[in-house]
């Protein structure tokens, strides 16, 4: 994270086994229940059911090529996120969460900073792709915002797989954005 950022949310961290139990935490709550909604990156009105749950965070530790950031604030996980090596030149960020309470300061934008950072400097990236739900428009703004744009690629909604959520309408797509990295 950057200088300054520090001091808020703690040093950007590789994840580890222990970090399991709230980075499943962190994520649904930024996503899933009623709760989420304190934030504006719920999904609450689009998915019910948890985004991810343990198996599925510890299966994403143990992936090879795969790195969990995580930060911490006052002694708890606040914010996180996949990042997936490509053998393309590319890398994937995924499972970006920051706590309710802790978004819109700064916190994400200085997380995606980071993980940019990373993929380039220890993989050699050259482009951060992501998929993001067609109905998030919000969220694909804040995202074009800081350099990501739209490819034309779309994928299918993992529909009848409960371990991504119970969809509450039939029409949910994945678009993808990507980035080129500096230095790329």
């Amino acid at each position: 994270m950057r200088a300054g950022e520090e001091t808020r949310a703690g040093a950007a961290r590789p994840a580890g086994p222990e970090d399991v139990p709230a980075l499943v935490e962190l994520v649904n709550s930024a996503y899933r229940g009623e709760g989420s909604k304190e934030g504006w990156t719920t999904e609450a009105d689009l998915l019910g059911g948890q985004r991810i749950d343990a198996e599925g965070v510890t299966a994403l530790l143990r992936a090879p090529g795969t790195t969990v950031l995580v930060a911490e604030a006052g002694g708890r996980l606040t914010v996180c996120c996949e990042l997936k090596r490509s053998g393309e030149g590319d890398a994937y960020f995924g499972m970006f969460s920051v706590s309710p309470a802790a978004q819109g300061k700064g916190l994400g934008g200085a997380m995606m900073a980071e993980a940019e950072g990373y993929a380039a400097r220890v993989w050699g990236a050259r482009r951060m792709r992501m998929l993001v739900i067609r109905q998030r428009e919000e969220l694909i703004a804040w995202y074009e915002r800081r350099g990501y744009a739209r490819t034309g690629a779309v994928s299918p909604f993992p529909y009848g797989d409960e371990r991504f959520g119970v969809p509450r309408r039939d029409d949910l797509e994945f678009i993808e954005l990507a980035k080129e990295l500096p230095g790329a």
